[in-house]
């Protein structure tokens, strides 16, 4: 499984990288790249540190290398969903204009971030690669994880700020998480709530995305 999700996070980055290299050239992509894994990973040094805004959080020696008690894996998927979620957001919101536009954006592109984690986290929870203290409700992970993936990466997409998101692939880059993860859930993990919500959760998404609002 371990072998299997170092795999997966791969060949998704990969995939979503060269989208923005595509979309921006080499320089905004590495640029926002280099952003986003900074700021994931100081959120997370500041979170095993502090439990704020996740609780009290820790990463166990499974997940390999680590750089200060942080896995390297973790900043990477934030990298690598992230940017599908600004799609979810950006079809969502392309109609709308002004001040709301920016704020919406940044409000689905959290949501949509965070539909993801309710099926990561409980996932990671159960491969035994992360543990909060106490045990949370959901498979092990505690409802205000929840609003800290919310906070954050509304945080990290204000201070990003990207533009002309390339909307059609990484729409797909989601949909296709969105289907592997709960198949992962439920076959491998038995799962079965965590499932349910972020299937849930993200379907929506995928539905708002597909019906965009006009203000």
């Amino acid at each position: 499984m371990l072998q299997g999700l170092a795999l997966v996070i791969l060949l998704q980055l990969a995939f979503v990288l060269n989208v923005l290299y595509r979309a921006w050239g080499w320089w905004s992509a590495l640029r926002i790249a280099v952003e986003v894994l900074l700021m994931a990973w100081i959120v997370q040094a500041i979170v095993v540190r502090s439990g704020l805004p996740y609780g009290d959080l820790h990463y166990t020696p499974f997940l390999q290398p680590q750089l200060l008690q942080i896995p390297i894996q973790i900043p990477l998927m934030w990298l690598m969903m992230l940017p599908p979620a600004w799609a979810i957001a950006r079809l969502i919101t392309h109609k709308m204009s002004g001040c709301l536009m920016r704020f919406l954006f940044i409000l689905f592109s959290g949501i949509a971030f965070t539909a993801w984690g309710f099926y990561i986290d409980p996932l990671m929870a159960h491969l035994g690669l992360l543990y909060w203290t106490p045990n949370g409700a959901l498979s092990g992970t505690p409802w205000l994880n929840y609003t800290g993936w919310l906070l954050v990466s509304g945080v990290i997409t204000f201070g990003v700020s990207p533009k002309r998101i390339p909307a059609g692939s990484l729409l797909l880059l989601y949909i296709l998480s969105w289907l592997i993860q709960l198949i992962a859930l439920l076959f491998f993990g038995g799962l079965t709530l965590a499932a349910l919500i972020g299937f849930l959760l993200m379907g929506l998404m995928i539905i708002f995305a597909a019906i965009p609002t006009t203000v």
